[in-house]
């Protein structure tokens, strides 16, 4: 589990980067086609970082939790969080990209 957490902790950091630029207000991170019918680009911004952040938080607590052992069960638990995770994360971008961007694509 040690190389689990090494993976998800390697994965976090880069997306932990990106989640607080696009808060920021750095909206060129997410391609423009993502873009194209939003109009309040701050708030667009601030919208998909907190929504990024939960993934990110998600691979970080994923693997916090597989490094607590290497028994059948942890891992159980730390691809659980992962998935719900992802899942929440994933449902939090779709929702912002419907309510500023009229839709997904």
């Amino acid at each position: 589990m040690v190389v689990y957490s090494i993976i998800m902790f390697l994965a976090a950091a880069p997306m932990i980067k990106i989640s607080i630029a696009i808060y920021q207000g750095k909206t060129n991170l997410i391609h423009d086609y993502h873009q194209t019918k939003v109009t309040d680009k701050a708030a667009y911004g601030k919208a998909f970082g907190k929504a990024m952040f939960v993934v990110s938080m998600t691979l970080l607590l994923s693997g916090i939790i597989g490094m607590f052992g290497d028994s059948e069960s942890i891992a159980m638990i730390a691809v659980a969080v992962l998935f719900v995770g992802l899942c929440l994360g994933i449902a939090w971008i779709v929702a912002v990209q419907k309510k500023y961007n009229k839709g997904v694509f």
